[in-house]
């Protein structure tokens, strides 16, 4: 019995830490919105790093109730995985509390 109950403490512990570790991964991913630019001209290769600037970032939130306006709402429905703020898939969110 004491091993059943140590060996769920171990994977309870294991399955918050893979949890973690992809909402790490999915923020990472989209949070840093650095794009590589490559220009060939005369004098060659041109290379210019640019970064998208946004005041939004994906967070974990995911419900409409957690979003502050219909822009936030908007780009988390775009950018950010596993958003249920779209219930009739038209491309709006929250239509019922910001996007009106």
């Amino acid at each position: 019995m004491k091993n059943i109950i140590i060996l769920a403490i171990v994977a309870l512990i294991g399955w918050q830490g893979y949890t973690k570790y992809q909402n790490f991964r999915a923020t990472a991913g989209t949070a840093s919105g650095t794009t590589e630019v490559v220009s060939r001209g005369a004098s060659g290769v041109s290379r210019t790093d640019t970064t998208a600037s946004s005041q939004f970032r994906c967070d974990g939130r995911t419900h409409c109730s957690q979003m502050t306006s219909c822009a936030e709402a908007t780009y988390f429905l775009r950018n950010c995985p596993g958003t249920k703020m779209d219930g009739n898939n038209d491309g709006v969110p929250c239509e019922k509390q910001w996007c009106k």
